[in-house]
């Protein structure tokens, strides 16, 4: 799904309102993680306490990142992984948790009873998130922060929670939902799955590009 270049540089606009992933997405070079990128709620999140007049972090959880690397895919490397994102960040004072994409299809069935495909890149993973309009990443970039928002931006701003064909569990879509929608009251639900995601990504820059993957 095409993103215009004036809804996107608002997206990374907002998006870095929020200082911590200002910080997050600065730092994250210094990780040399393979194919990283800043995703999902502490984005889409943000964007929502914008509109609903809050302070841009009120209520964020945690801030996560994905990775892949597929030279090892034990849990105890990823612990690793993690150890080495928190301690860049420590100064913050919030959770971040790093997942790599390259290791999800090892532990998802234990952890939510459904089979998941063994992914080819982070993106895939972004891909795959139970609320469509809420797969969005930022990546960090020569002139600037890179978006990357299979689903468009539209969902986002308009407050529409719609399940993601691409991972259609809808049990646990809807406790998602509706956790998002206790939180943010102003958001609405339906059962009714989008269109199924593009692959496009669009760089946080005036007069920005979208190019397909």
């Amino acid at each position: 799904m095409n993103v215009s270049p004036a809804l996107a540089q608002r997206f990374i606009d907002d998006a870095l309102r929020n200082d911590h992933n200002r910080a997050i997405l600065q730092r994250l070079p210094a990780l040399g993680l393979p194919d990283a990128w800043l995703v999902a709620g502490c984005l889409f999140q943000t964007v929502w306490n914008l509109q609903a007049g809050r302070t841009p972090d009120a209520g964020i959880r945690d801030y996560d990142l994905f990775y892949f690397d597929g030279s090892d895919l034990s849990e105890a490397a990823e612990a690793a992984v993690g150890a080495r994102v928190q301690a860049l960040l420590a100064d913050r004072g919030i959770v971040v948790e790093a997942k790599n994409q390259a290791r999800v299809h090892t532990w998802y069935r234990a952890w939510f009873g459904h089979d998941y495909p063994a992914l080819g890149c982070a993106r895939d993973g972004i891909d795959r998130f139970l609320v469509a309009g809420t797969c969005v990443a930022l990546q960090p970039g020569p002139h600037g922060p890179v978006l990357y928002a299979p689903y468009g931006l539209d969902a986002i701003y308009q407050g529409v929670l719609a399940p993601n064909p691409l991972c259609n569990h809808r049990a646990l879509y809807l406790r998602k939902a509706a956790d998002y929608a206790a939180r943010w009251p102003g958001l609405r639900l339906t059962m009714a799955t989008t269109a199924t995601a593009a692959t496009t990504e669009t760089t946080g820059t005036t007069g920005a590009t979208t190019t397909s993957r």
